[in-house]
């Protein structure tokens, strides 16, 4: 942010990234996790637990006694520099945890992306959609701050799936697949 005079007046960090499967396979999210931490290991061993934490936190939907909306990941928001080094240094952070993304998705992608699926998967999929848009709608402070004030409404929403599915009060079946990944989301794990 900018003063009249065009000074510097305020600035900060923000940002993260989570990963929010369908079907848990947990040597993906082990991955997934140890990638992050790996790249945040050089600005801070501390940073990894703390963004890990405010991740967890951050990503549930607590309308839904506080499921997770997936495995989690890290995230950050409003870190302010103390100074010009400082700014550099937390820019080059929020550079390294943005790139780190590729690292830590694709290899996943690619491992995943040929498995088969029915209309059972699908379906499935499309509820835990459902626990996306709800998050999305209801919690995320980016969203609700573009609601409020009068953003563009499509590009606001833009990053819901196209397709969602709800159910009342749904459950999968106790030890399916899909009950694994649920069990997963009911509480943070640490994965590394």
């Amino acid at each position: 942010m900018y003063d009249e005079a065009g000074n510097v007046c305020d600035r900060w960090f923000g940002g993260g990234t989570d990963l929010t499967p369908y079907y848990l396979f947990e040597e993906d999210a082990r991955h997934f996790h140890a990638t992050l931490k790996n790249t945040l290991h050089p600005f801070g061993a501390e940073l990894y637990p703390l963004y890990k934490k405010w991740c967890d936190e951050y990503f549930t939907n607590t309308h839904r006694n506080n499921e997770m909306r997936g495995i989690g990941g890290i995230f950050y928001d409003h870190l302010r520099p103390l100074d010009e080094a400082d700014a550099e240094r937390l820019l080059s952070f929020q550079q390294a945890s943005g790139n780190a993304f590729l690292d830590a998705y694709l290899p996943i992608a690619n491992k995943r992306k040929n498995i088969p699926f029915t209309t059972r998967e699908t379906e499935w999929q499309e509820i835990r959609r459902g626990r996306y848009v709800e998050f999305n709608l209801v919690h995320d402070r980016g969203t609700l701050f573009g609601l409020k004030t009068n953003g563009r409404i499509e590009s606001i929403l833009m990053s819901l799936p196209p397709r969602a599915r709800w159910y009342y009060n749904y459950q999968p079946e106790p030890g399916s697949e899909e009950d694994k990944l649920l069990q997963a989301c009911l509480k943070p794990i640490d994965w590394v």
